[in-house]
């Protein structure tokens, strides 16, 4: 009711932390996961130097802690997640700023 139909997400790049916490957005429930990382993912995490290098759909992903495989044809409500919902993605071999470790587990 307070996001006008839209869900709060929680996004991390595990490593790649541009800012002291998870990125948090209102997202409509029926979005395909495949624009979220696109028109949502991609371009907050665009200034790092390692986004020209990355390929979200080979990552690692996890959903509430737990990890998961998401299609990027269904939505993000088919691909469980709801409000407050927390995503996180590795991406083996890009290792952040000189290697700097910022993500805790």
């Amino acid at each position: 009711e307070n996001f006008h139909g839209n869900m709060l997400v929680y996004m991390q790049w595990e490593k790649h932390l541009s800012f002291c916490a998870p990125l948090a957005f209102p997202l409509p429930p029926d979005m395909p996961f495949g624009d979220l990382v696109a028109g949502v993912l991609a371009p907050a995490y665009a200034v790092h130097p390692d986004s020209e290098n990355v390929d979200f759909e080979k990552g690692e992903w996890q959903l509430n802690n737990v990890p998961f495989t998401p299609d990027f044809s269904k939505s993000l409500q088919e691909n469980g997640l709801s409000h407050k919902s927390v995503i996180r993605v590795r991406t083996p071999g890009l290792e952040g700023l000189a290697g700097a470790d910022s993500a805790a587990g």
